[in-house]
């Protein structure tokens, strides 16, 4: 990215989300971009938070079939059924993350994360929905965490959104 240019202010680099439901606001931003491009969903973004009531995660857990049908019926979001299902869910795992550790950052902060965060990535594949290994590096770049790019797991750099 070139220097003059800024990041966009949902990725945190050099400090970490203030809260569990800014922490579920980005991961569900990258379960939404994953496989989309990022500007689609940059431009879409503040409907997704009026739908998702501003991703709060105790109103999103508490999601059920009326709420889907309503998601799945604003054309002011992306309209992905698997993804609007995962958003849920995801949200009811951060209530339980927060059950059990007191918050989805000690939970993060109690894991190894040796090797390029490989059992970080792991736990978040078991835990979320719709999280993958790409989504689960771009989601821990985008919340501070000093994650290293992985030729392996992307076949091209990701492009910088601002």
């Amino acid at each position: 990215m070139p220097e003059n240019r800024e990041l966009p202010s949902w990725v945190y680099r050099g400090r970490r989300p203030a809260s569990d439901d800014v922490y579920f606001e980005n991961m569900s931003r990258c379960v939404f971009e994953a496989g989309l491009s990022w500007r689609l969903v940059a431009d879409k973004w503040p409907s997704f938070r009026r739908a998702f009531d501003d991703f709060n995660v105790g109103k999103v857990a508490g999601y059920g079939p009326d709420d889907i049908r309503r998601l799945s019926e604003d054309a002011g979001i992306i309209r992905n059924r698997p993804k609007i299902v995962a958003t849920i869910g995801n949200a009811r795992e951060f209530e339980r993350v927060a059950a059990e550790c007191g918050s989805f950052q000690r939970w993060l902060d109690g894991l190894d994360k040796a090797h390029n965060y490989d059992l970080v990535v792991k736990r978040l594949k078991a835990r979320f929905r719709r999280v993958g290994p790409s989504t689960a590096h771009i989601f821990l770049w985008s919340v501070g965490e000093p994650i290293e790019y992985e030729p392996q797991i992307f076949t091209r750099r990701p492009r910088e959104i601002v």
